[in-house]
C-alpha cells in the first residue's frame, strides 16, 4: 500500500489529491493521497510527518506554501536542485536518508517548452510575430513577478535555460535576497510598477505570486492601465481560477497567455517517479482535473 500527501497550510484548494489518485489508478497502484495541513509555526507536526516516512509509513510527500523552507532543516539530503533552489516540495526515503528534492524547477522548465513551442499567438497572422519568433527578435529575456518560494525555482530555471532575468518584488529585500541566492549570474530588480525597466525588450513575463488566485479573482499582480509588451508571452503560476484575470486580460490584448495548470501536472509527474519508479501519461493527470 503505497501512501502520499501533501503537507501545507491551507491546503483546501489543493488538486493533488486527485492527480495522485488518478496516477496511481493508471499504474495499477494500491494507494492514497492525502493532505496534511500543518500551520506555519507548528515545527513537531511537521517532525512527526518526517518520522512516519522515516519509518515507510508514508511513502513521499509533496510540500507546499509556508514549509517548502521549513522542512530543510529536517532532512538528511538535499538534492543538488532542491539546494541550488533553497526550497523542497518532495520527501523521499533512499538508503535510510530523507531526501529533499525539487521537482517546482524541471516542472516549470517543461511546462515552459511545450508552452513556448505549442502556442502562437492569438491575434491575427499578419499583426503576428507568434512566440517563438518574439523571442528570436527580443532575446530571452524574462520579468518575473514576485520573489518568494516559488519564484526561487522558476528563477533557477530560468537561468539554467538561458535567460536574462529581471525580477519585480514589492519587497526589495526579498528580492534582494533570491539575488544573493544565485551569486554567479546578473539579476536585475525592478520596482513592482515596472516603471524602471524598457518593457519592450521583455519576451516572457511569469506570476510567481498568488494575487488572483481563488477567491480574490478579480484581482491581477500587473499594474493598472499598463500595456503588456508587443509580442510577448504570460505565464501565471496561478491555476485556480482557470482563466486568471492576468490571462484574461494578456489574451485580450493579442497575446499568448497560460495558466500553472501545466506546471502542477509536470512537476507531479516527476514527484510520483521519484516515490513509485513509474512514469504516468501527463495527459491522464490532466484530464483528471482539467476545468476545475
Amino acid at each position: 500500500m503505497i501512501h502520499l500527501g501533501l503537507i501545507g497550510y491551507p491546503l483546501g484548494h489543493s488538486l493533488s489529491p486527485r492527480i495522485h489518485s488518478a496516477a496511481l489508478r493508471a499504474c495499477g497502484l494500491v494507494g492514497d493521497y492525502s493532505l496534511f495541513p500543518i500551520q506555519p509555526d507548528d515545527k513537531e507536526g511537521l517532525k512527526d510527518l518526517l518520522a512516519r516516512v522515516c519509518s515507510s509509513e508514508i511513502t513521499g510527500l509533496n510540500v507546499t506554501i509556508p514549509h517548502k523552507q521549513n522542512v530543510i532543516p529536517l532532512l538528511d539530503v538535499l538534492t543538488e536542485t532542491a539546494e541550488a533552489v533553497g526550497a523542497v516540495n518532495t520527501i523521499y526515503l533512499r538508503n535510510n536518508k530523507l531526501i529533499g528534492d525539487n521537482t517546482d524547477a524541471p516542472g516549470f522548465l517543461a511546462g515552459l517548452r511545450k508552452f513556448l513551442a505549442e502556442f502562437p499567438s492569438p491575434v491575427r497572422a499578419e499583426q503576428s510575430r507568434g512566440v517563438e519568433e518574439g523571442i528570436k527578435v527580443k532575446g530571452k529575456k524574462a520579468l518575473v513577478l514576485g520573489a518568494g518560494g516559488s519564484a526561487r525555482a522558476i528563477v533557477y530555471a530560468l537561468l539554467k535555460d538561458g535567460w536574462n532575468v529581471i525580477l519585480a518584488a514589492r519587497r526589495f529585500e526579498q528580492a534582494q535576497q533570491l539575488v544573493d541566492l544565485f551569486t554567479n549570474h546578473q539579476l536585475q530588480i525592478a520596482d513592482f510598477t515596472l516603471s524602471n525597466i524598457e518593457l519592450s525588450h521583455i519576451a516572457l513575463i511569469v506570476n510567481t505570486t498568488p494575487v488572483g488566485m481563488s477567491p480574490n479573482t478579480d484581482r491581477s499582480p500587473w499594474p493598472e492601465n499598463l500595456l503588456f509588451p508587443q509580442y510577448s508571452a504570460i505565464y501565471d503560476l496561478v491555476y485556480n481560477p482557470g482563466e486568471t484575470r492576468l490571462v484574461k486580460e494578456a489574451r485580450a490584448q493579442g497575446l499568448s497567455a497560460i495558466t500553472g495548470l501545466g506546471m502542477l501536472i509536470e512537476q507531479a509527474a516527476l514527484a510520483f517517479e521519484l516515490w513509485t519508479g513509474r512514469q504516468v501519461s501527463r495527459e491522464i493527470m490532466l484530464s483528471e482535473v482539467e476545468g476545475s
